[in-house]
């Protein structure tokens, strides 16, 4: 694999309760190029979480193959998770500390990325006193702090109310691209996924599998807040809204 970083062949996942065998993914295959940015759209309870449990590593029990050559995952989830008597770089430094990689190099690099996106006068505040957004741009930054090459987004803005999630998700979408990341992202929200995503993948119900794949390409393509004014942004929003089968 060159510019294909991550290929995902005929994945399936199967729970197994006391009573019976629940298939919750069969077939999903996927490929990911460096700098891209996907999106995972699809009713509730059709696996969508599961398969960035599997791509993360925390599950591994599944079938089918995940292929990838000395690349990192870095995995952002819905809560920030912030440790409320740690201070904003002790936040940001955890996953390093975790790894055993935490030094003066990766320690600079880190107070780097708090100073770049602005956050270096809280760098030795608490939690409490960020805002939401704030909160989440050092999650993001912690995650960043391992130099993953994937990172892998589980409705990381569904405990923010509107407005902040639109602009947390312009931070999230410009930090990503300026650090030249690829991300695979859940979510139930549809605007959301077309103003972030080059594509956006729709998942069946369960047992899911892809039944659409939508490219979304703007001609005047910025920012995700940007994004939501182009004139395509509603036809796609309608194509994708019919795929989906929430009456069901």
């Amino acid at each position: 694999m060159e510019k294909c970083i991550l290929k995902i062949e005929d994945l399936n996942k199967t729970y197994h309760t006391k009573k019976e065998e629940i298939k919750a993914v069969e077939k999903f295959n996927l490929e990911l190029d460096k700098g891209d940015f996907i999106a995972i759209v699809g009713p509730s309870g059709c696996g969508k979480s599961t398969i960035l449990s599997i791509l993360s590593g925390l599950d591994k029990d599944y079938g089918g193959k995940v292929i990838y050559d000395d690349i990192k995952f870095g995995y952002m989830l819905q809560q920030d998770a912030l440790l409320e008597w740690k201070t904003v770089l002790e936040n940001a430094l955890l996953g390093l500390e975790l790894q055993n990689n935490l030094n003066n190099e990766s320690k600079d690099y880190v107070i780097n990325l708090l100073t770049t996106y602005g956050l270096k006068d809280f760098i030795n505040s608490y939690p409490s006193s960020l805002s939401g957004g704030m909160r989440q741009r050092v999650a993001l930054i912690r995650t960043l702090a391992t130099k993953p090459d994937i990172i892998l987004l589980d409705e990381p803005f569904s405990a923010l109310d509107y407005q902040s999630r639109l602009i947390v998700s312009d931070d999230v979408y410009k930090i990503l691209k300026k650090e030249g990341k690829s991300f695979i992202m859940v979510t139930h929200d549809i605007a959301e996924a077309i103003s972030m995503a080059d594509k956006v993948i729709i998942l069946s119900n369960r047992p899911s599998h892809i039944k659409k794949i939508i490219d979304v390409n703007f001609d005047d393509k910025t920012t995700p807040i940007n994004n939501r004014k182009c004139k395509l942004f509603n036809e796609y929003y309608e194509k994708i809204w019919k795929e989906i089968d929430y009456h069901v």
